[in-house]
């Protein structure tokens, strides 16, 4: 249901949300490790995030990334919308365009509700949400 990228990127934003502010920027080259891809992909990811202000960045000596209150209260589907776009996540399980309720393919009925439910997951669900309980958060991404 989620690309790779989906996945790294949501990871990444989980990471900043716990171990970045404003005042405590984050560099690229501190991310990857802890999230298991190379530093370039990861980076590519978070500008893309940036570039749609989903996370917040400065360059310089004493930039990075982070983010804001503002920015942990966006949804994990802003997230994945972003990175794989809108009709990557109304797709058709199967990858068949014509898939829909009037043209259901022969998994949409088994799948439909499901996924139906996790888009719901993803579409209510804040960075912040994730992040509440910290220490159990933090040991997924100990800084």
């Amino acid at each position: 249901m989620l690309s790779n990228s989906s996945k790294y990127a949501i990871k990444a934003v989980l990471f900043l949300a716990i171990n970045s502010s404003k005042e405590q920027k984050i560099m690229v080259k501190d991310i990857y490790s802890s999230i298991n891809v190379s530093e370039a992909y990861i980076a590519k990811l978070l500008q893309e995030l940036a570039r749609h202000n989903i996370i917040s960045s400065i360059r310089g000596p004493k930039g990075g990334f982070y983010l804001t209150e503002e920015e942990k209260n966006q949804t994990l589907l802003d997230i994945v919308k972003v990175i794989d776009g809108e009709n990557r996540v109304n797709a058709c399980v199967l990858g068949i365009s014509e898939c829909n309720d009037e043209n259901p393919c022969i998994l949409h009925a088994l799948v439909g509700p499901s996924k139906n439910n996790f888009l719901k997951v993803l579409e209510t669900t804040t960075i912040s949400d994730l992040t509440k309980d910290l220490p159990k958060a933090a040991t997924f991404f100990p800084y």
